[in-house]
């Protein structure tokens, strides 16, 4: 049961109307031509595939499983796995069980006889002794050491100390009441006096150095100030330049 409403042909216009039949009627022409070209396809290329591709596959398919994949199965099922296992027998026949043996009947009860016999009585008599000697002397030299550098703490103080009052307090005691005095006096009486001398000859000489060039070239030659030009127009004072309001009109008049 159709459960959308439709509207009916009483409700639709005319141009609907005029358009619904000759576009059905197109679509039809078009789209029948192209229906029945696609079924026949699909139907000659589900021939195709049912009759010749699928039996040319399955042929290539057996073609190669019998030129390839059965002589690589037969190869390994039949030379392959067979010498690997007997090279996996004579591994174990030559290598695992002589080492098997070797350890439980030689190595293993010579280890056993070596730590009863060897180890432990060496560990027992020998190798704690010297490890409680060891750590005696480790501690005693821990323990002189630890003094020796207090000793030595100590020595460097007094050594500083000494050194200051021999060397340091007389150096500073003659730098404060002796060499600063004395700085003072040279840098006042001495230096600064030189100083002054010294800047008055460069004057001196810098004057001589402008006579000489005077003598011999002649004075300096300035450069004549700029003379505005007196032909300007006479008009009101109002107008004129010295009565402007403005520097920049002035100076655009002078430029001009």
């Amino acid at each position: 049961m159709d459960m959308e409403k439709r509207p009916r042909p009483a409700d639709e216009g005319c141009l609907v109307a005029a358009i619904r039949l000759p576009l059905r009627i197109v679509m039809v022409v078009v789209v029948v031509p192209l229906r029945l070209v696609w079924d026949a396809l699909a139907a000659v290329g589900r021939f195709l595939g049912r009759w010749l591709l699928l039996p040319f596959a399955r042929a290539i398919g057996w073609v190669l499983y019998g030129l390839l994949v059965w002589p690589i199965l037969m190869l390994w099922r039949y030379v392959l796995a067979p010498i690997g296992r007997a090279l996996l027998w004579l591994g174990r026949v030559l290598l695992v069980v002589p080492a098997v043996w070797l350890y439980v009947h030689v190595l293993a009860p010579v280890g056993r006889a070596l730590w009863r016999y060897v180890l432990a009585p060496i560990g027992t008599y020998v190798l704690a002794p010297i490890g409680r000697a060891l750590a005696v002397v480790g501690r005693e030299v821990w323990d002189a050491l630890r003094v020796a550098w207090r000793v030595a703490g100590y020595v460097s103080r007094a050594v500083g100390r000494a050194l200051r009052w021999l060397i340091v307090d007389p150096l500073r005691w003659v730098y404060r009441t002796v060499l600063t005095p004395v700085g003072h006096v040279v840098r006042d009486y001495v230096l600064r006096p030189v100083a002054r001398v010294a800047a008055s000859v460069r004057a001196a000489a810098r004057q001589a150095r402008a006579d000489v060039r005077r003598l011999l070239f002649g004075p300096e030659r300035r450069p004549e100030p700029l003379v505005r030009d007196q032909r300007e127009p006479e008009g009101p004072r109002g107008r004129s330049l010295d009565s402007s309001t403005t520097a920049l009109t002035k100076n655009a008049f002078i430029k001009d």
